[in-house]
């Protein structure tokens, strides 16, 4: 499985760094994507993360799953690019996997890509998810689309998606290890 995690300035970085960290413990192969066009990128609270490509770089007919962390101005910027949106849009029509937590949820729901579905978001941005069922879980996996709340719901949000990759067993697993209490 390849999975991407997309990266811009003002990304909220307990959601990008914990994802990726949880993703590799499971045995993922998960790579950081800067949009920037530089591979340094800032999040929302001043951490300097090094992705480990850029978007250019990236090889999208291999890649499994696209995951977009939260944070402002981290979503507007992911949002600007159309070259993610366009990825996102053939994603879902190819029946691949896609990511979002807190408000990152908004750009799939601005381009109609959550219709029928169940997702979460960071409070406050449900009436962007248009035609989607929003609920007040931590985590909602609908189909190939995983959606999650925000910071304090990474690691749940990270199982969720190690569990659809790769199996309960494993995500179960690695909940113990890491000691994640329910």
């Amino acid at each position: 499985m390849k999975v991407y995690v997309h990266l811009a300035d003002g990304f909220e970085e307990i959601e990008a760094v914990s994802i990726v960290d949880v993703l590799r413990r499971a045995e993922i192969d998960v790579e950081t994507v800067s949009i920037m066009g530089r591979k340094e990128v800032r999040g929302a609270h001043d951490i300097v993360v090094l992705s480990d490509i850029l978007f250019e770089e990236a090889d999208y007919p291999k890649a499994d799953m696209i995951i977009l962390p939260g944070g402002l101005p981290g979503v507007n910027n992911l949002e600007a690019h159309e070259g993610l949106k366009e990825q996102l849009k053939d994603f879902i029509e190819q029946g691949k996997w896609i990511g979002a937590i807190c408000a990152a949820p908004m750009i799939l729901g601005r381009m109609g890509l959550l219709e029928g579905k169940s997702v979460t978001c960071y409070p406050g941005c449900e009436p962007q998810l248009r035609g989607a069922n929003t609920t007040k879980e931590s985590s909602v996996w609908d189909g190939k689309v995983i959606t999650s709340r925000g910071p304090g719901t990474s690691i749940d949000f990270a199982l969720k998606v190690v569990e659809a990759l790769e199996g309960a067993d494993i995500a179960n697993a690695l909940k113990q290890g890491m000691i994640v209490c329910d």
